[in-house]
């Protein structure tokens, strides 16, 4: 089976809760977009002034996607 890995946005700041769901809205327009094989997103508050949106992938589609979306960093997820 194919490692599905997670692509992640880091967001810090007062805003940085309400940044992280609106950018999961962007994933989930590119997932649809581009047709992507699996829909797994979220966003993650971390603290009061850092949270996170992420995205799940897998192995075969991350280097076209990190190209395109840019995340900030990645790691193996596990459901």
């Amino acid at each position: 089976m194919e490692r599905k890995l997670k692509l992640i946005w880091d967001f810090r700041g007062p805003a940085a809760s309400k940044t992280a769901q609106h950018h999961e809205i962007h994933l989930k327009e590119f997932i649809a977009a581009e047709k992507l094989t699996l829909n797994i997103t979220g966003f993650e508050e971390l603290t009061d002034m850092h949270s996170l949106a992420f995205m799940v992938v897998p192995e075969s589609e991350m280097k076209k996607v990190r190209d395109l979306l840019k995340p900030h960093r990645g790691q193996v997820y596990s459901e």
